[in-house]
């Protein structure tokens, strides 16, 4: 007979928040585990120090390292990962031996846990159990009495330990956040914090349900002063811009007149991916204004700065979001909506114009501010395909009917035009690429040149190239851009794609 592992938690500090069925089995453990640092009492232990029998065998777990910094070869993770395959082996052999262990863990045994490394090496060879615990954001929202999260609010937890840049973007797409791991970090979290515009209506909280317990605002926190149990409460509610206008109010009266824009909307493009590829106009935009609106992924790529607002939404709600920047613009705010490649290209640009036909957004201008498109990118790596004349097609059947589709494919096809295609397929758009390959082939030759561009200027870019005959859909996907050449492209020796610019 072999023991049972039990990974259990022991909340947060308070002893009385243990539940009970954690505390049965510590009283019944053969073997009780627990972490602690290099002189120092484990605080999983002093938690549950009551309820430890007398004639258990504990197994003190000492961190080789608490810091990022080590001599160990592998580095941080390298040093991590030794100690835990040491730590076991330590209880494996218990565990072979017939002991049920019991390893304490702070919070819950799943949540940041150390536990959760053992249970990676030994679950698969013993029983296993873990029992939850009370993490210790819920300890801190109750001491707080903070609620984080009301309805469909959206609630994220961070490490302090991300880089301030994402720290601050996360905080700013977030409804309701909690962020732990601070200690040192703190003085990174308070600037990113102040770069998402939530600083005001956030909390601070120490060593939740404890005796030595403390809760401040954090605007009222002395970094020197924070030690690693510590987290931060960010509420949903106090989210900036939440409330900043009113999607009720009446329609814009104009009384017959036309008036020169007295609010502006920018639609930027944002390029492929790369930051160099943002142009400098763009980068100005962004810096300028309050508010980014657009699809999630794009919003994204927009760095967080202090008094930034990011409405981050779907990718079918083009003309919702539209308004939304519209409604903004009208209430006196610096908006922009934001695509990704060039904005004028199905991008948002459209969307926009689309939407400000309303009259109640009569007095909104619509600034559109050019990005390199995705069949620029893609052309410029696979050499110059797009050298001489071309033609620019999606796919998509969603804003027009395939027959469509169809017809203008043939026309491009007739004409011997190159050709490139967005959109060409995605997992609920299935079979549109092979019926457009079977259209284009009724007038290209099988050998026509296909440069296959996947992830253009990121870090899982791919090019391929490809004839139209031996194109095989089922390898293409919504990260592609398809060029098909004309009659007269070319490939070089060297793999390089290129079109002439006379025909004849």
């Amino acid at each position: 007979m072999t023991g049972t592992l039990y990974g259990v938690g022991v909340g947060p500090g308070d002893p009385e928040l243990i539940t009970l069925k954690a505390a049965r089995l510590i009283r019944a453990a053969d073997v009780v585990a627990y972490h602690a640092g290099v002189g120092k009492q484990s605080n999983a232990r002093r938690i549950a120090a009551d309820l430890i029998p007398p004639g258990a065998v504990e197994e003190e777990l000492v961190y080789p390292v608490t810091t990022q910094t080590t001599d160990h070869p592998g580095g941080y993770a390298g040093a991590m990962s030794d100690f835990y395959t040491e730590c076991a082996a330590r209880l494996r052999a218990h565990l072979a031996a017939g002991r049920d262990v019991v390893v304490l863990a702070e919070g819950d045994p799943m949540f940041y846990g150390s536990f959760m490394y053992l249970h990676d090496r030994l679950a698969a060879e013993f029983p296993t159990e873990v029992v939850a615990g009370v993490p210790a954001f819920a300890a801190a929202t109750a001491s707080a009495a903070l609620p984080l999260a009301r309805q469909t609010d959206v609630l994220t937890v961070l490490p302090g330990t991300l880089p301030e840049p994402e720290l601050a973007r996360r905080l700013a797409d977030t409804d309701g956040a909690v962020i732990m791991k601070l200690g040192r970090t703190f003085t990174k979290v308070r600037s990113a914090l102040e770069q998402a515009g939530r600083v005001q209506g956030s909390w601070y909280v120490e060593r939740a349900s404890m005796d030595v317990e403390r809760v401040l605002p954090v605007a009222d926190v002395a970094p020197e002063e924070v030690p690693y149990f510590s987290m931060v409460l960010v509420p949903g509610d106090a989210r900036p811009g939440v409330a900043r206008y009113d999607r009720t109010a009446p329609p814009f009266e104009t009384n017959g007149a036309v008036a020169e824009p007295s609010a502006e909307v920018a639609v930027v493009g944002l390029g492929p991916g790369p930051d160099e590829w943002l142009s400098t106009e763009a980068a100005q935009v962004l810096a300028e204004v309050d508010h980014v609106v657009g699809y999630g992924p794009y919003v994204a790529r927009v760095p967080q700065r202090v008094g930034l607002v990011r409405h981050a939404s779907g990718n079918t709600v083009e003309v919702e979001r539209a308004r939304e920047a519209l409604e903004l613009a009208l209430a006196g705010e610096r908006v922009a909506v934001v695509s990704g490649g060039d904005s004028g290209i199905f991008g948002m640009a459209s969307a926009v114009f689309e939407a400000a036909e309303d009259p109640r957004y009569a007095d909104v201008a619509v600034r559109v501010v050019p990005g390199i498109s995705a069949v620029q990118a893609v052309a410029a790596r696979a050499g110059a395909p797009i050298g001489a004349d071309f033609a620019v097609l999606s796919l998509s059947d969603r804003l027009k009917p395939w027959a469509v589709v169809e017809r203008r494919l043939r026309a491009t096809s007739q004409a011997d035009l190159v050709l490139a295609l967005y959109n060409p397929r995605s997992r609920s758009r299935s079979e549109q690429l092979a019926k457009a390959q079977a259209v284009l082939l009724e007038h290209r030759s099988p050998d026509t040149v296909v440069v296959i561009g996947r992830d253009v200027g990121r870090d899982e870019e791919s090019l391929t190239v490809t004839t139209l005959g031996a194109l095989d859909p089922e390898t293409i996907d919504m990260k592609c851009l398809l060029v098909v050449g004309a009659s007269a492209t070319r490939v070089t020796r060297s793999g390089r794609v290129w079109s002439p610019r006379f025909v004849g």
